[in-house]
């Protein structure tokens, strides 16, 4: 039987705090997650899996994981999540289980769905805002790409390994993002990387591969190239990114779809019952 296409909605940046409360005052990130939660089932073809890239509470505390579970339990997809600067791993690793590679310390999962892997990174600093990657995490990212080199993958974390061009984000990147390139250079089955952290839908090339920042469904960071401002958010439309993967020669291809959330007019047709453009 033919291998079928996967498909991996990813959402990032959810920043849920304590019931009642707003991010700086003004976003309800709770509101926001309920919006996407309800887009995400809705949304046909039915995604294999969520992948959820950090920054999942915003102090972090028991409560905001707790009051996250509660948002998250209407969510009718199977879903996985990697901690971002704003999360705590022994709270995360508490209250959303999963099959963490190691016991204790960094929250790295791989996953087998269908034709493609999928390997998840925790890039998180206890404590700090920018990202790096344990040697623990690089030594097995780099052993569980050689175990099945036929098979594509994709690899998530948090962290851009790249300069987004946003002056404050760019201090808190992946620090040590070419210990990284060299194991994505090393392993051709890598065919997309996906990160979080900014915000905002971006695309760009990082050790050949593509590479994306997924956006938010909350607020964006300001898109300030000019340094012209402090630091500051904007509330732009909410999004989630459609990565899907269709087998093929080779390791196949995977293409990344930038999804709105909210209700939209349409869709229409373009053509008439006389098959006439109209």
């Amino acid at each position: 039987m033919p291998e079928k296409p996967v498909h991996i909605a990813q959402i990032s940046d959810l920043h849920i705090k304590p019931p009642g409360s707003l991010a700086y005052g003004r976003v309800d990130t709770a509101a926001s997650l309920s919006r996407c939660v309800a887009a995400l089932n809705a949304f046909a073809p039915r995604p294999d899996l969520v992948v959820i890239s950090g920054d999942l509470a915003d102090t972090p505390t028991a409560g905001e994981y707790q009051h996250l579970q509660r948002l998250l339990a209407p969510l009718e997809l199977p879903f996985v999540s990697i901690p971002g600067n704003h999360d705590s791993r022994e709270l995360m690793r508490e209250a959303l289980p999963q099959a963490y590679a190691f016991p204790s310390g960094p929250l790295d999962q791989h996953l087998a769905i269908g034709g493609l892997d999928l390997l998840l990174l925790d890039s998180s600093v206890p404590g700090q805002p920018h990202g790096e990657l344990e040697p623990s995490t690089l030594q097995w990212l780099d052993a569980t790409l050689a175990s099945a080199p036929e098979r594509p993958a994709l690899v998530f974390l948090h962290h851009p390994p790249f300069r987004a061009g946003i002056w404050h984000m760019d201090r808190q990147n992946l620090l040590n993002a070419g210990e990284l390139a060299a194991i994505v250079r090393r392993h051709s089955r890598v065919q997309r990387i996906a990160t979080g952290h900014i915000h905002r839908a971006t695309l760009t090339t990082f050790a050949g591969v593509a590479t994306t920042i997924c956006p938010a469904p909350n607020h964006a960071v300001d898109l300030d190239l000019a340094q012209l401002r402090e630091p500051s958010f904007k509330v732009e439309p909410p999004a989630f990114h459609l990565h899907s993967w269709y087998p093929g020669e080779g390791f196949g291809s995977v293409v990344t779809h930038q999804v709105p959330i909210g209700e939209f007019d349409g869709p229409h047709p373009f053509f008439g019952k006389d098959g006439k453009l109209l």
